[in-house]
């Protein structure tokens, strides 16, 4: 990590509040490092490294007490990875990109792009980086068919395959690429462009010349934070925030990150989204995403999660009844249905003949009538309850589940700990699909292969708990309005 930041002060990164001289030219010495007189450090202003085991672990903390909207990075674009820049500097890359360009997307030639820079090992000048990035992601696309099952959810288990179905095609795509640029046969494999799809998709920072995005050193260390409420703002702050967002206002709606862009001044800055004292740990928002979004694309998901939406199953006369996308028929993770999904019940359940004359009135999300309601109501409460009857597993059982899956990853003696959980033959199947067998080697601790396997299984229980839980939550909800509702 200091070699990292010692590396990336010398392309011009900083987190001063006060510009930084323009960096020197990215170049390579002989053993593959730059020479500079720059820092010896891009941090120790406004920011430092720090571990935060229960909030996303590596991050960046607050040095120093800061400022809602003051700038807390700033990576000029000789520090950005990006399609251009690789090219730029190798004319062999280049002319094999071009040759393959009108037929690939930009995020298949950033994939290769980085792809090639790995496979230079040392020689590459964005090693000092490129040595920092994990080593494996828990993106949905990553998960095999057992943790795929995992989901329980029909469309929970199709997003993940439609993922990794569509990764699988870009990447037969792109080897006649990578063999012309004579790739080792390793980064030719499918397993090593999932990892750089998965480091493309979960770390790059949005730039207006590219679709694909960039990478950033140090400025992706940042953790997720959920998007605020800005009518929250304290009002001292709110001019300075507008400030700073007005100058950095983004146009393109696929932006990744919201709090910050690529500037005028030939850098990406980054801002603080909020006050924050030091020694707090300073998260960036990458936008606004359901738990399932934020697992196919970052791999993590969040317990409480305002964005989360919970689909249930509709027949087609509902879904088609009025003008609401079917995307906005969710139940919300406190248990409400959503405004589109009332109306759109409250729609269905009235006669064809009489839709008209009260659309008004539904679309204002009025009650039409105490029977109306009602029967909306319980149709809720048997459709969740049947949804939930249906899954393999209850609430109660994923708990424990994910109770035995973090001691599993704790255990020094796992064979113990099974025995122990009541967990055994849901684990005997985890270690058939490993082809493992039930003693976990002689001194009974998992290989490093299935400690991952073990953290996206996790994630996947976790993430039909949720859901399961903001069914349960509707079921309640509507109970006790169809208690509070008066009697005919």
């Amino acid at each position: 990590m200091e070699a990292l930041l010692k590396w990336a002060a010398e392309l011009g990164v900083s987190d001063s509040p006060s510009p930084s001289p323009s960096p020197p030219p990215l170049s390579s010495s002989p053993s593959g490092t730059t020479a500079s007189s720059s820092p010896s450090s891009c941090l120790g202003r406004s920011l430092v490294v720090a571990d935060f085991p229960d909030a996303g672990g590596r991050g960046l903390a607050a040095a120093r007490d800061l400022r809602r909207g003051e700038l807390v990075l700033r990576a000029p674009r000789a520090a950005l990875l990006t399609s251009d820049r690789v090219t730029a500097d190798d004319p062999r890359i280049a002319a094999c990109v071009n040759a393959h360009r009108p037929r690939l997307s930009s995020v298949q030639i950033l994939i290769v792009c980085l792809l090639a820079e790995v496979g230079k090992g040392r020689n590459s000048v964005w090693y000092p980086y490129l040595s920092q990035l994990p080593s494996y992601y828990t993106i949905l696309a990553t998960f095999n068919d057992f943790e795929v099952e995992a989901l329980q959810v029909d469309d929970a288990i199709w997003v993940a395959q439609k993922a990794k179905s569509a990764i699988k095609s870009d990447w037969e795509n792109a080897t006649p690429l990578m063999k012309e640029l004579k790739f080792k046969p390793k980064l030719l494999m499918f397993k090593s462009w999932l990892w750089a799809f998965a480091t493309v998709s979960s770390r790059t920072l949005h730039i207006a010349w590219d679709e694909a995005g960039c990478l950033c050193p140090v400025g992706d260390l940042f953790n997720y934070a959920v998007p605020d409420d800005d009518t929250l703002l304290e009002e001292e702050d709110t001019a300075e925030l507008t400030n700073c967002q007005q100058k950095n206002e983004m146009n393109n709606s696929s932006e990744r990150l919201t709090d910050g862009g690529y500037e005028n001044s030939n850098a990406y800055c980054l801002y603080a989204r909020k006050k924050y004292k030091k020694g707090e740990q300073v998260l960036l928002g990458y936008g606004t995403y359901t738990n399932l979004e934020l697992l196919e694309h970052y791999g993590f998901l969040l317990g409480e999660n305002p964005n989360e939406k919970t689909f249930i199953e509709l027949d087609l006369d509902i879904c088609s009844v009025g003008t609401w996308p079917k995307d906005l028929m969710y139940i919300h993770p406190n248990g409400h249905p959503s405004f589109a999904l009332l109306c759109a019940l409250r729609l269905w359940s009235t006669p064809a003949n009489r839709r008209k004359a009260v659309s008004h009135q539904i679309y204002s999300g009025s009650m039409l009538s105490t029977e109306n309601e009602m029967g909306i109501l319980k149709w809720l409460i048997s459709k969740c309850e049947d949804t939930l009857q249906q899954l393999p597993t209850t609430v109660e059982f994923d708990e424990s589940l994910l109770v035995f899956l973090r001691t599993i990853q704790n255990s020094s003696n796992c064979r113990t700990d099974v025995k122990r959980s009541g967990f055994e033959q849901e684990f005997a199947v985890f270690l058939r699909v490993h082809q493992v067998e039930l003693d976990c080697s002689g001194n009974n601790q998992l290989p490093a292969r299935l400690h991952r396997s073990l953290e996206r299984w996790e994630l996947a229980v976790q993430w039909r708990c949720n859901y399961k839980k903001i069914l349960k939550k509707c079921v309640s909800y509507c109970e006790s309005l169809v208690h509070e509702l008066p009697c005919n």
